[in-house]
């Protein structure tokens, strides 16, 4: 028998007498933790990380507004005191883990505050100013970023603009250009993103985890595996109705742009779908119409005529929401928010909402144009905003969605009963076509956006995941990044694009680390939040043809899941609005069943796949 230490100075002091050598005392194991002390850990906690997480929003909001090296510096120092202190914060809750008899709500804060750094910090001080550095700058090398053809001022294009390129011209050359311009930024982010990979690795295993995507697939209420799992389960849902729509669209652009460019049986390139990532498909929709002129849904022209700006565009989609008996915008958001880009500063036009100060503080920051896309963009912004109202009471672990999907889709569902009705009953169509050709023209619509993302916005992360695990090396990631866009998407770049490139930087959500299955989910349940708003608030006939416009059923049921916040685990709050404990893409689907019929019809004969 192997005897320790300790045991053989115990043993060998049995029977010892008084005048003998003393008996060594024996260490006392450290106290339990208790509930009480759990508890208490649970309020400091939340008050020191508020204080932290307002200051870093104060700092983001500034630098996100006002790009300068000042403003990206204090952004980047906020930044790394709220990494410091969640890593330490992280590390002593680990004490509690087993616990006995504690209260609900605190365990529930200490597995939150386990899972919820998005980019943890290693424990040097170093390497943790170095990372925040790294970040703040990443963004900034992004918001900042333009095309240039010569040295002159005149000479350059930011993003807006060169989207604006995309959403209106079908010049193959000019489309090219711009396209292979702007995703030229990524080459400047590359060895930053390198560096930032090794550095969050290394936060995420100081608090447990193998590394920065194992962290972030754990955030759902579930192991990384099982989340993996479910996110393939529902895009195998999702799955045919999107390769019809390729089949289809490939067949078109074919038309368009020749065979020799666009081949029958190939991939689409990434520069001829209207979006300077082929991430939606929206602008194709004038040269895909199904049947031209059948149902008015371009409501541009409307909202410049009507001469909508930017400010009566917002309170439009406020209205919506108002509508259901949520209360108006707080008078700050119309004084603090950012709705159109100002001059002589350079910011991140991004749209994103805020509560910066986490007390109903909101605000949107958008260059709004006036357009139909960014009138559906602010309705999503808005379910930010609404959301952040109804738990902003909480404590700050809990101030955040079910998941992080939930926050996504709530604008987004809402945006589904903008319908041709809806819009005429606010003025902005004159008539609304019921016949079967106006409705598939409006589904296609749709579908341009919504389907044509959904490969999209999984395959982000999972090229993210391979890089944080180490099965996509540095010296791969632009291989890797079109391989699997080939593979899963079925589109291919504007020009054969090697190692010297880094496209998955010219996205914004890759230097800005921000985790992007989100969005995906988000597509999944709005249509699952859609169809039980529609139950709920009595409406017959196609899904498609719903709107909750004015129904205080409907917005009652929306509150109480919004008010939960992350306070119970994601199937409780999504049982709340719909009655499912599941993620579901079956309401995706009878959404677009007549569109999908209709896509089969028109692909018959063709060559469907790549």
């Amino acid at each position: 028998m192997r005897v320790s230490w300790g045991l053989l100075g115990l043993m060998v002091c049995v029977g010892c007498g008084g005048d003998k050598a003393p008996r060594p005392a024996i260490e006392a194991a450290p106290p339990r933790p208790t509930a009480q002390a759990a508890h208490a850990f649970v309020v400091e906690t939340d008050h020191a990380l508020r204080r932290l997480m307002v200051a870093a929003s104060e700092a983001e909001w500034e630098k996100s507004t006002n790009i300068t090296e000042g403003t990206e510096q204090a952004a980047a120092k906020a930044n790394e005191a709220v990494m410091a202190f969640m890593s330490k914060a992280i590390r002593e809750s680990m004490q509690f883990k087993d616990a006995p008899a504690i209260d609900p709500s605190d365990a529930r804060q200490l597995e939150l505050l386990r899972r919820g750094a998005s980019l943890p910090a290693p424990d040097n001080p170093q390497k943790r100013e170095e990372l925040a550095s790294i970040a703040a700058r990443m963004e900034s090398v992004y918001g900042k970023g333009k095309y240039c053809k010569g040295d002159k001022p005149s000479d350059c294009r930011d993003l807006e603009e060169l989207e604006a390129l995309f959403a209106k011209s079908r010049d193959y050359d000019a489309l090219y250009d711009a396209w292979q311009g702007w995703h030229q930024i990524g080459q400047e982010i590359r060895p930053l993103y390198t560096r930032y990979v090794e550095l969050a690795n290394e936060g995420a295993r100081t608090i447990g985890y193998q590394d920065l995507g194992e962290l972030w697939r754990s955030r759902y209420d579930m192991t990384a595996p099982e989340f993996s799992d479910v996110a393939a389960r529902l895009y195998a849902q999702v799955s045919p109705l999107y390769e019809a729509l390729h089949c289809h669209v490939r067949a078109r652009l074919a038309h368009i742009y020749g065979k020799d460019r666009v081949p029958e049986d190939g991939l689409i390139p990434a520069h001829l779908l209207g979006n300077m990532w082929a991430q939606e498909w929206g602008n194709l929709y004038r040269d895909l119409e199904p049947y031209a002129g059948q149902g008015e849904l371009d409501i541009t022209p409307a909202l410049v005529k009507q001469k909508y700006d930017a400010v009566r565009m917002v309170k439009l989609g406020e209205a919506f929401f108002v509508s259901l008996g949520l209360p108006p915008l707080p008078e700050t958001f119309w004084q603090r928010s950012m709705f159109k880009k100002p001059q002589g500063r350079e910011v991140v036009c991004h749209a994103s909402a805020w509560d910066v100060n986490y007390d109903d503080d909101l605000r949107i920051k958008m260059c709004i144009k006036i357009d139909q896309d960014d009138l559906i963009t602010i309705h999503h912004e808005l379910g930010h905003d609404y959301y952040f109202s109804q738990y902003y009471t909480l404590p700050i672990l809990f101030q955040d969605g079910a998941h992080d999907g939930f926050h996504e889709a709530i604008g987004d569902a809402i945006a589904l009963s903008v319908t041709p009705a809806y819009l005429k009953r606010v003025g902005l169509l004159k008539r609304v076509s019921d016949d079967e050709k106006g409705m598939i023209n409006q589904l296609m619509q749709d579908a341009l956006e919504k389907v044509a993302f959904l490969p999209f916005g999984k395959l982000i992360d999972e090229w993210r995941w391979k890089v944080f695990s180490g099965e996509i090396p540095p010296e791969k990631y632009n291989q890797a990044w079109w391989d699997m866009r080939a593979k899963v998407q079925g589109v291919g770049p504007a020009e054969p694009r090697g190692e010297a490139f880094f496209d998955p930087g010219a996205k914004y959500h890759i230097p800005a680390n921000v985790p992007y299955t989100r969005y995906f989910l988000a597509t999944i349940l709005q249509y699952q939040f859609h169809r039980a708003m529609c139950r709920l608030a009595g409406h017959q006939g196609p899904l498609y043809t719903c709107s909750i416009y004015g129904n205080a059923a409907a917005g009652e049921k929306l509150k109480q899941m919004l008010a939960l916040g992350a306070q119970k685990p994601w199937p409780d709050a999504l049982e709340v609005l719909t009655g499912q404990r599941e993620m579901d893409a079956s309401a995706l689907l009878d959404y677009y069943q007549p569109l999908l019929a209709w896509l089969n019809e028109q692909n018959k004969g063709r060559k469907c796949g790549w």
